[in-house]
């Protein structure tokens, strides 16, 4: 954190009211069809296919290619009670860490089939690491094939209807690739073919990074003091090509514009210390596990600008946003938002902010 963080952040800060109905229930009709919140002096209010004006060649846009997986699945005991489980990371091919539901305590080494197909079962090995919430599973089939059969996407609780065909396709970006999120990366569910190409023939570039959303980026605070809030870790990985495109992005003085939170953290949590600059240098390569907590007083290495959808109240996401673009410029810009009837949440509207210096 910035020696520049002299203010002591309470929950309360980040909290704001929202009409109900601003909540989006469905995505936009077309992928780019959204509107789009220019954080400036003044404000513009634009359509999301205006992103393109607002970059300029040279500049990088980075998207996170993690690919949502139908993380959902419902069981049942012996004895006949229920099971919802929410998978959030496969650890390998038969075995996950899961967040499980039920009416009664599941104990370790309890066993229950999976609805759709009694002969695929799960065991419950027991506790996650130093986790209360969360499971080590067995599963006697390859969890990724139940998951295609017998999963349903996981939406949000905000969202009321049960997912179906149609969001099993909008709530996925169109370039994802790598299955292992639990919730899209929703900046990226504005994009579509035709922008992707309008943006190429600008001669604006892109470069991809994987981060598997996991249950922790969204998990509430419950801490009034923020600074006392811990992250879960999410894995992350930033390949050499990408780091390269960065790294020579930042040389040449063109901006970094991650496509959402979770591009922006994995970049960030890559950024190199500041003696590596001489040798231009901004960003590592590799795969790590991250839990960046980026709240006001971060002093960002890497990303330049932010691609972003509006987010909850109180969540560390619009904690993430008020360091970006400066706290006061923040709550403006939410309060702009809900004025001119923006919508809110995954599959609502975006905002483009330039980095607050």
């Amino acid at each position: 954190m910035s020696s520049a963080s002299v203010r002591n952040w309470r929950l309360s800060d980040f909290d704001y009211e929202l009409p109900a109905d601003l909540i989006a229930q469905q995505p936009a009709q077309q992928r780019s069809g959204s509107r789009l919140l220019a954080v400036a002096d003044p404000f513009r209010d634009l359509h999301f296919s205006d992103l393109v004006d607002l970059l300029d060649p040279g500049d990088v846009l980075v998207f996170n290619n993690s690919k949502v997986i139908p993380a959902r699945l419902f069981g049942s005991k012996p004895t006949g009670g229920k099971v919802e489980i929410l998978v959030e990371r496969i650890l390998e091919n038969q075995q996950a860490v899961a967040l499980l539901r039920s009416s009664k305590k599941i104990p370790d080494g309890s066993s229950f089939d999976l609805e759709g197909n009694s002969r695929s079962t799960v065991v419950v090995l027991g506790r996650y690491g130093q986790s209360q919430d969360r499971f080590l599973l067995q599963f006697n089939h390859s969890i990724l094939e139940l998951l295609e059969r017998l999963g349903e996407i996981p939406l949000p609780p905000y969202i009321s209807h049960r997912p179906n065909a149609f969001d099993a396709q909008r709530y996925q970006t169109v370039y994802a690739q790598i299955p292992g999120s639990i919730a899209a990366p929703t900046a990226g569910l504005h994009f579509d073919t035709p922008i992707l190409k309008a943006l190429e023939h600008k001669g604006i570039l892109h470069a991809t990074l994987t981060l598997h959303v996991g249950t922790g980026t969204f998990a509430p605070v419950r801490v009034d003091d923020i600074d006392k809030h811990q992250m879960h870790s999410e894995w992350c990985e930033i390949s050499a090509e990408t780091a390269a495109i960065v790294n020579a992005a930042k040389k040449r003085g063109s901006r970094v514009v991650a496509v959402g939170t979770t591009s922006l953290r994995t970049l960030e949590s890559g950024a190199l210390k500041r003696e590596s600059l001489a040798e231009h240098q901004w960003v590592r390569s590799g795969c790590w596990e991250t839990n960046l907590f980026i709240r006001p007083g971060y002093s960002f290495e890497v990303v330049d600008g932010l691609l972003t959808n509006f987010h909850l109240p109180k969540s560390t996401l619009l904690m993430l946003v008020a360091a970006f673009i400066g706290y006061d410029k923040m709550r403006s810009a939410y309060q702009h938002a809900i004025n001119q009837r923006y919508r809110f949440f995954s599959y609502g509207d975006a905002m483009f902010c330039p980095r607050h210096l």
